[in-house]
């Protein structure tokens, strides 16, 4: 692990991403010492670290250190970017000098079948906040999602999904969802809660290859339950159809294992 470039696994008890969760994260894998789809991992750092107002660290130097920990093995890298040390309170300083984290992780092993059979995933009680100002981005203040996470783990599930408290369906706890319903392919409105995962990108990517058309828009639980599909992505697993959720099964997945397959190709 390196704390602004240097070997370390501590940070200041000061520092603004301990006291307030105030700074923004990635994480991606690494295939053989390469960066999967760096340029959009780096794009989503930028913009995200600009909506928040803290100086992103150069491209450049987090390739480096990235290279500097992985070498040419394969695993997860995360990246964190915190305001850095601060004054007591709450008010962020005018000139902020960040913190940046950088870590590679094992790859976690997830069973086979998730990809060909497909997951039950959770239908998780906790309810996401709505706050636009902060919706989107990959922010450090996740507390939402780790309960929602307890709820799965307590359940026996790898994935759960998550409403707003107007009861539209916005995910999954790490995820982002998908759905063909009608033979179209939707996906949630994001502009309100939740995280917009550089997968969720590559997948809109795919369409407009395709020439496939896929809507953004509040999606209800009851439409849910009459999709032909459902699947979840995101930058560790990949994709994972849906074949189960609540009382309805799901036996369609050609969209999403046409798009399974297109995922795993980093040109794009």
């Amino acid at each position: 692990m390196l704390v602004n470039g240097k070997p370390a696994d501590t940070i200041s008890v000061a520092d603004r991403g301990l006291s307030y969760g105030d700074g923004v994260f990635r994480t991606l894998r690494i295939q053989q010492g390469s960066p999967f789809c760096w340029h959009r991992q780096y794009d989503k750092l930028r913009h995200d670290c600009n909506v928040l107002q803290i100086p992103c660290p150069d491209e450049v130097l987090l390739l480096k250190e990235l290279r500097r920990l992985c070498g040419t093995e394969s695993g997860i890298a995360k990246i964190i970017v915190t305001r850095g040390i601060g004054e007591r309170g709450y008010a962020p300083s005018l000139q902020p000098n960040p913190t940046r984290v950088v870590s590679i992780h094992p790859a976690p092993e997830y069973d086979a079948t998730c990809y060909t059979d497909g997951i039950t995933p959770h239908l998780c009680n906790l309810k996401l906040s709505r706050q636009p100002r902060l919706a989107g981005i990959k922010h450090l203040n996740r507390l939402e999602n780790v309960l929602a996470a307890g709820e799965c783990q307590a359940a026996g599930a790898v994935e759960g999904l998550l409403q707003d408290e107007e009861g539209f369906v916005i995910s999954g706890t790490r995820s982002n969802l998908f759905a063909v319903i009608g033979g179209k392919l939707m996906t949630p409105d994001l502009s309100a809660s939740g995280v917009a995962g550089v997968q969720r990108d590559r997948v809109f990517t795919w369409t407009e290859q395709n020439d496939v058309q896929c809507t953004v828009t509040r999606l209800k639980m009851s439409e849910l339950l009459d999709a032909d599909e459902i699947f979840l992505v995101n930058s560790v697993f990949g994709l994972w159809p849906v074949s189960r959720l609540l009382d309805k099964e799901y036996s369609q997945r050609q969209t999403a294992l046409a798009i399974q397959s297109w995922l795993n190709d980093e040109k794009y």
